[in-house]
């Protein structure tokens, strides 16, 4: 019997690209979702990952796509790079039918760059789907809005009921909508499988070049030893150097792009706000997962494990609060990235909407880390030009704690498991 579907922050982000657009492509990592959240919305389906029927979509598809279009729309169309000729012919359908919400394609793997002939630009909007954030997943409380606080920054009170254990478990067992509310040890058993799957299968199919398993293995648990860190090639390099499964640079970078590809991997950016003085800022983007549960599983982490090592627990929490505050940002037409620049100043994350409103996030586990990172916070507002940018719409440091509470300073303290969109 089929779950009972969980609502998903992406539901209303499809809605709103379906009336905008003629075919929408919801791109994001298997087990996320995508295909689930695009039958709730499609009138009709098409399944290319059918065995019983993939041989006969394929030939349809070299013969005359058009046949594989014909159904009730919006279509869903799922894994639709295995044949990458439908991307043009749903481009070429949307023109000809010229009314939004025709299609929805679904795809775990980015096709090779020469796969399609148009972009679609104009006709096929593009959404990313992530694992479900903590709210999505019925774990946060959702007292905290994102979009209260980028609207009024009012005083904030809530309260996280989400110990530090069922935490580690949580990130542990990642945001993959199956594991949700499935027996602790097989949601953990499945991650494993995840991962075992993405480095023996997956990241080879995704160009058709094999790849040695054993130098992806080290990769990703190299990956995941730096997870929440701007590690470059080098360190990772060095890091595998006393692994009899060492890389050179090059294939590194190869092996990083087809994580990419597969959306494995999701780096988050820099930050290059305008600043008063003329202090250089670090350009190199975080390494993170697209969700922390591939860390965990690389490392062959329980949440016991967890639990037992605060320091890596923390940046593996880190990476997890990165998650969810991307899931939320994106409901507002937003983007995360992190801030670094040469005197040492740092923030964990800032999010940054298209109208230009920003706000500055430190992530800190325990409470007796909150007085620095505030301090962290209130330093970077006053090194903002604000004859070039707005003030910040909020300053939080985000916590592992119980209450949700606005400091006299400005400073708003949010547990993760209070956190909503």
């Amino acid at each position: 019997m089929e779950r009972k579907y969980l609502s998903r922050i992406a539901d209303k982000l499809l809605d709103t690209a379906l009336q905008a657009s003629g075919a929408v492509l919801i791109e994001g990592p298997k087990w996320c979702g995508k295909t689930r959240t695009a039958k709730e919305m499609a009138q009709s389906s098409l399944f290319m990952q059918d065995p019983d029927y993939t041989t006969a979509y394929l030939k349809a598809a070299d013969a005359k796509p058009s046949l594989l279009l014909r159904g009730e729309t919006p279509r869903l169309i799922d894994e639709w790079q295995l044949a990458p000729v439908l991307w043009d012919a749903v481009r070429f359908a949307v023109d000809e039918r010229g009314v939004p919400g025709q299609f929805i394609l679904t795809g775990s793997a980015v096709p090779m760059d020469n796969a399609m002939r148009h972009t679609g630009t104009g006709r096929i909007s593009r959404m990313m789907m992530r694992p479900m954030s903590l709210y999505e997943s019925l774990e946060s409380s959702g007292d905290i809005s994102l979009k209260v606080l980028f609207d009024e920054n009012s005083d904030v009170a809530g309260l996280s009921t989400l110990t530090i254990e069922r935490l580690a478990f949580a990130l542990a067992r990642g945001g993959w909508p199956a594991f949700v509310g499935e027996n602790d040890n097989i949601a953990l058993r499945r991650v494993y499988d995840y991962v075992d799957a993405v480095i023996n299968i997956d990241v080879s199919r995704v160009d058709e070049v094999e790849k040695n398993p054993a130098r992806v293995r080290a990769l990703m648990r190299s990956l995941a030893r730096n997870i929440s860190t701007v590690a470059n090639l080098a360190t990772l390099r060095n890091d595998i150097g006393g692994n009899e499964a060492a890389v050179s640079d090059k294939t590194i970078a190869s092996y990083l792009n087809a994580l990419r590809r597969i959306f494995v991997i999701e780096d988050l950016p820099a930050w290059s706000p305008a600043l008063r003085s003329k202090t250089a800022i670090r350009t190199s983007a975080k390494r993170h997962f697209i969700d922390p549960s591939i860390a965990t599983a690389a490392l062959r982490a329980t949440p016991d494990r967890l639990l037992g090592d605060f320091s890596t627990f923390g940046f593996l929490f880190e990476s997890l609060c990165i998650r969810d505050l991307r899931v939320y940002a994106q409901a507002l037409d937003g983007e995360v990235f992190h801030y670094r620049d040469k005197s040492g100043l740092e923030a964990d994350a800032i999010v940054h909407l298209k109208d230009g409103r920003w706000g500055a996030v430190e992530v800190k586990m325990g409470a007796r880390e909150i007085e620095d990172a505030a301090k962290n916070l209130k330093a970077l507002r006053d090194k903002i030009d604000l004859d070039k940018m707005r003030e910040p719409s909020f300053l939080m440091v985000l916590t592992a704690t119980d209450f949700a509470y606005r400091r006299e300073d400005g400073v708003q303290i949010v547990p993760i498991g209070c956190l909503r969109d």
